[in-house]
This record gives structure tokens, sequence and C-alpha cells, in this order.
């Protein structure tokens, strides 16, 4: 008998090792490994499944304010305690006190999108930990965001020549935007100067009625005052008319007013309008002023070839903000800044203390150079993930699909009688109300439409917003979301006109 084989039948068979316990938490220690296994097992779970049936949840919580505050202890816990019980309570606590912006249903402001790859790439952002203020302390999220934000500017059709960063939202990019468009006022030394205590003539932004309150934020942040922003009448489209900018432009030059910039929209937040830009930029030359394009909701429709005339004029602009967060299917936070003058925008922030300094010196880009934070997060691996899991023909589909159903629900409220359009849709929003053909007036019809509002909202399968437009309330649905279908478009128009029928049967 082959001695192998009898110590083999000899002997007792040898059980596989078994994994070592979780621990369970540790004073001062982090989650071991096994524990680290056996949660992230239980989370990944946890979100497949919410991922899987968002709709099981209300979209707008049914929660009054204060609800979650009552049912969280006053002090943190003194002893460590079991993670599990940690995700016991989120999962008792957290999803039902949420609004779900991942809810197909959700079609307020404008919707987004925390898609798979985008979160996946979240977790690992938080693994990496990487701080990027510097490229010797972050060379790969240094490197990944020179490399994405110039796939983006690609993929928008503009020309190379820009240079790009990620902040965290559009408000912190315009207020970067317009701090360069101040340093770019070299005769007036403001960086090293400052502006109090000196002779300085009042400095002024222009926008269009209908811009974003971004711009008012960082016209009073940088010190100019609310009386730093001029606001421009609009057309009937409601985009911004270049001939009042022009006319406020000179009339300001004239009485000892500095313009300073224009901030031009394409895609304004109310209704989505698109500012003239060609002829904005045409005027910004003539006056030597900066020009900021926002183009945080509308530029990535500029993926699409049809849809690529939006960004008509943008190439002669001096800095240019686009959201990924918004409808490119990216996790919060993601807002890219580009710039032509990137050395402007470096003079307007940059400060080299001694602990700051390293070998490579000029060498290399300091992400911490372009604004306020010097901690930097590493967003470009979520917009790299999904850029590449869905591809250009991934999401010129889901865009497209998106333009298709705001089309779509736009058709329903111009064929009913009873409905109108307050405005024009060429993205994926629809503003409208409800205005019966013998309608009343303009107060009676914003306290009505405010209730369809306030009706549709309370199902839980829907959320919608509002807005006003020339004085008259309108309701806004906005398609954004990667899981938004035809039927939950139709479920809304549902409960929309169900809620409208009612109002006019009282």
């Amino acid at each position: 008998m082959n001695r192998n084989v009898a110590e083999a039948e000899a002997d007792p068979p040898i059980e596989p090792e078994a994994s070592p316990a979780p621990a369970g938490p540790a004073a001062g220690k982090d989650m071991s490994p096994a524990e680290f296994r056996q949660f992230g097992h239980r989370l990944i779970e946890w979100v497949a499944g919410f991922l899987e049936e968002p709709e099981s949840w209300r979209v707008l919580p049914d929660v009054r304010p204060g609800d979650l505050l009552a049912g969280l202890p006053d002090a943190s816990p003194a002893e460590p305690e079991p993670f599990d019980r940690v995700l016991d309570d989120f999962e008792r606590l957290i999803p039902p006190a949420t609004t779900h912006w991942n809810h197909p249903g959700f079609m307020a402001y404008f919707a987004t999108t925390g898609s798979g790859p985008g979160i996946l790439a979240e977790l690992l952002t938080a693994a990496l930990n990487a701080q990027a203020m510097l490229w010797r302390t972050g060379p790969a999220a240094t490197e990944l965001e020179q490399a994405m934000t110039g796939w983006l500017l690609r993929l928008m059709g503009l020309p190379p020549g820009w240079e790009g960063t990620i902040n965290d939202t559009a408000s912190t990019s315009t207020l970067y935007a317009l701090a360069a468009a101040r340093e770019s006022l070299a005769d007036l030394d403001i960086t090293d100067s400052g502006m109090a205590g000196r002779a300085l003539p009042p400095l002024r932004v222009y926008c269009s009625a209908e811009a974003h309150s971004s711009v008012d934020r960082a016209v009073m942040t940088l010190g100019l005052g609310r009386a730093g922003v001029r606001r421009i009448r609009t057309d009937p489209e409601l985009r911004m008319d270049p001939h009042a900018l022009e006319t406020a432009i000179g009339d300001d030059s004239a009485a000892g007013i500095r313009p300073m910039a224009v901030v031009a929209t394409t895609g304004t937040t109310s209704s989505t309008a698109i500012d003239p830009v060609p002829a904005i930029a045409r005027i910004c030359k003539d006056h030597d002023v900066w020009l900021h394009v926002d183009a945080a909701y509308g530029g990535p429709a500029a993926i699409l070839p049809e849809m690529r005339y939006i960004m008509d004029g943008c190439d002669r602009a001096d800095s240019l903000v686009v959201n990924p967060h918004k409808w490119l299917f990216v996790p919060m936070d993601c807002s890219v800044l580009y710039t032509r003058h990137p050395a402007v925008l470096r003079r307007a922030f940059a400060v080299s203390p001694e602990y700051l300094k390293t070998p490579e010196g000029d060498t290399v880009r300091n992400l911490s150079d372009a604004g306020l934070a010097l901690g930097r997060r590493f967003r470009a691996l979520k917009l790299w993930f999904v850029l590449r899991y869905f591809g250009q023909s991934g999401i010129r589909a889901a865009l497209r699909e998106h333009l298709r159903l705001a089309t779509l629900f736009a058709s329903w409220v111009d064929a009913d009688p009873d409905f109108e359009r307050l405005a024009p849709s060429p993205f994926s929003v629809v503003v409208f109300r409800w205005r019966p053909t013998q309608g009343p007036e303009e107060a009676v019809l914003e306290r009505a439409n405010a209730r369809i509002l306030e009706h549709v909202n309370a199902s839980g399968e829907v959320f919608l917003s509002h807005t006003k437009l020339g004085g008259r309330y309108g309701i806004r649905l906005a398609v954004g979301n990667l899981r938004t279908e035809e039927r939950h478009v139709r479920r809304a128009w549902e409960l929309i006109r169900g809620a409208a029928d009612r109002l006019a049967a009282d």
C-alpha cells in the first residue's frame, strides 16, 4: 500500500482553516479587515437592493422637521458600539427620512443620478483617502483630474486650450471664475492691496434676470455687494437681451462703474433658457470684459451632436462651468471649472508657504492653487469610472431618452386646453401650469397650482418643484435620473391631471 495513502486513511481529515470571527469594536482601534469584509458585504447587499427597488421608498419622505433629531441621543456613545447596531440604526432612521434623489420619480430641481459605477468609485475614493492639495500629496488624483477634464472638454465639442479643475458645486466654480475676473483687472491690484480703504471704482457683474443665485452669492463674497450685480432683461424666450446688456455696460462705464464680468447661461435654472452666447461674447470682447458661461446643467447635452449648438460662442468665453453630477450620472459632488486663463486663476488664489513647497516646484500643477480649498477630494475617480462604464454611446442614449421624455410630457401639456407651458423646453425640463380656459386671476391661479403641486408631492410617488416666470407661478418637471422611464413620467401626468380635476370640481 502506498505509504501516503495509508497515512491519509489513518489520520483524520484536515478541516479547512476557519476565518477568524470579527473581533468587534476595540477602544482606539480601527475596524479589523474581518469586520470590514463582513459589514462591507452587508452594505453592498443593501445598496444593491436599494438600487434594484428604488420605488419601494417614498421619493419625498413623510416626516416633519425635527422627527429624526428626536430619535437621536443627545451625545455620542461613551464606549464603542457594535457596528451591526450602527447599521441597524441607519436602516431604521436614515432612508425613511431621506429625500430620494435616486428615485425614478424624482423630477424636481435638476434630477441627478448616483449611478452604480459612480457609487463604487466613491467607495474606492474613501479607501484611498487621497488629499490632492499638491501633486506630491496626490499624484494620481492630480493627473487623473487633468485627464478627465480633458475628456469632458472634448466630449462637449470645445476646442483645446482650456484648463479644468474639479470643485464641489457650480456655486464654488462660479465664485472662483469671478475671482479670476476680478484678478484680470490688473491695474486695480486687488489681490495684493485689497479693496478696503482705497479709491477704487465700483465693480459690476452682469447676468440675465433668469441667472442662478450663485452669481449674487459670489459677488457678495468677493466684496462687491449686492449692488455689484446688474440683472439684464430677457427676451420672450427668457434669454438675456444682448442689446440691453450692451446698453447697461455703456451706461455703467459712463457713470464711473467698472464692468468686471458677464455671466451667460446655457440652461437657466427656472426655465433652461439658452442665452445668446455668440452675441454676448462679441460685446465682452468689445468692452474688454471677462465672460463666464454657466453650463452647469446644459453642458452635458452638448455631448449629443444634435445639441452641440448650445455651446456656440462658448469657445470665446474666459471661463465655463459644467456639473457632471447634474446630468452625467456622477454622484454628488462634481463640478468642473474651465478657464482659458489658468495663470490668472492661480494668481487670484495661490499662496506658497514654506510647508507646501516641494522639489517639483513649477514643473507640476498643484490643484489647491486654483481655489480656496487646500484639501481636495479625489473627485476625478468617479468621473473616470462613469465615462468608461457608459461610454460615449451609453451617455448619448440616456440623454436622448431624457429629451424624448420631456418632449412627450410637453406634448401632453400642449394638448390639454386646461394647461399651458410657461417657457420653451430646449432640454429635459418642462415648466407649466394649470390654467382653465375661463381661468381666474393670477393670485388664485398661483394658489391653485401650489395645491396641485402639494397633492402630487404628497403621493410619495413623484417629486416636482416650482418656480416663477414673469411673475407667474409654474410647476417644473425635470427629467434627468438614469432610472426614470416613460411610465414614471406618465404617472406624474396622471397625478397632476387628477389633482387638477379635483380642484376644478371643488
